[in-house]
Order: C-alpha cells, then sequence, then structure tokens
C-alpha cells in the first residue's frame, strides 16, 4: 500500500524511517471509517531544500514546511475487478524540518515522523483543519491513531 521514497541523503541517519512510516500508515488506514483497502500511496523523504520547491511550486510558499500532502484526483465511474488499485495520493516529509521540530519539542524522532505521517494520510483521504471544527475532528483523529501507536499525545502541552 505505501512506497517510501528517500530522495534526500540526510534521511540515511534514520535507517527506520521507512518501517515507522509504514507502521503510522498501516494504522491510520485501519483506523479510519474510508474504504482504502488495497489503496496506495506514496511518501517521500526529502529535506528542506527540496519541500520548499514543493511548497513554494504547489503553494506559493516560499519556505520549508514539516510535511506536505498532494491528494490524487478521485476516481470517476465504476472501479472494475481489473483496474489498478486506488491512489490516494503522495505525501512530502523535511528531515530538517522534522528533526529540529522533535528536538524543540523533546520528543523521540520515531513519534514525530509517525505524526507526520498519520497527518499527511488524512490529509489524502480529505481531512483538514482550515477551520477549528474541522481541525479538533482531525487532531482527535490522530491523537486516537497515535495512542493505538503507544505514541503520547503530540498536542498535549498545548
Amino acid at each position: 500500500m505505501t512506497e517510501v521514497l528517500i530522495a534526500a541523503d540526510c534521511w540515511q541517519d534514520q535507517p527506520e524511517a521507512e518501517a515507522v512510516i509504514q507502521r503510522a500508515i498501516a494504522a491510520a488506514a485501519e483506523a479510519v471509517d474510508e474504504d482504502v483497502a488495497g489503496a496506495e500511496l506514496a511518501v517521500m523523504l526529502t529535506d528542506d531544500a527540496g519541500i520548499r520547491t514543493l511548497n513554494a511550486n504547489w503553494r506559493g510558499v516560499d519556505k520549508p514546511t514539516n510535511v506536505l500532502s498532494f491528494p490524487a484526483l478521485p476516481p470517476t465511474g465504476p472501479r472494475g475487478d481489473d483496474e489498478v488499485p486506488r491512489m490516494l495520493g503522495d505525501i512530502a516529509i523535511a528531515y530538517e524540518t522534522t528533526r529540529r521540530e522533535a528536538d524543540e519539542e523533546q520528543k523521540p524522532f520515531d513519534d514525530h515522523l509517525s505524526h507526520l505521517a498519520v497527518h499527511g494520510f488524512l490529509h489524502l483521504i480529505g481531512h483538514d483543519h482550515e477551520d477549528d471544527e474541522d481541525a479538533e475532528e482531525m487532531e482527535s483523529l490522530e491523537q486516537q491513531i497515535l495512542a493505538q501507536l503507544g505514541i503520547p499525545d503530540p498536542y498535549a502541552e498545548r
């Protein structure tokens, strides 16, 4: 279901990153009401320069960020048995920003990476945090998924 692509050498310092992401995405897929069985997505592990370019090109924001999600277009028409798997979209995660945030918040890097993977996945299936109600719903779902992984509430200290 999830393909992890390492696009920046800085991720070589995190040999468990792919397994962490696979585990987080699997937990998120299991927790949601959406039919995502058999669906595919790609996660690109990049650096701040790479994500800054993506952020500038796709969102018009010329600065790095921790995670970006690019949902695939929804399928049209009925799905046949012989069709290719449903594509959910792509997620990009920047190493330096993720590392800095984990260090500043005194969180284990893998916990923060898991959170960002779950957050990105939820965006792919239509969740957002554009208003307070949507943000509360998305954060609650993130908290539930992360708790299933044994990861503390990332929003607890706000």
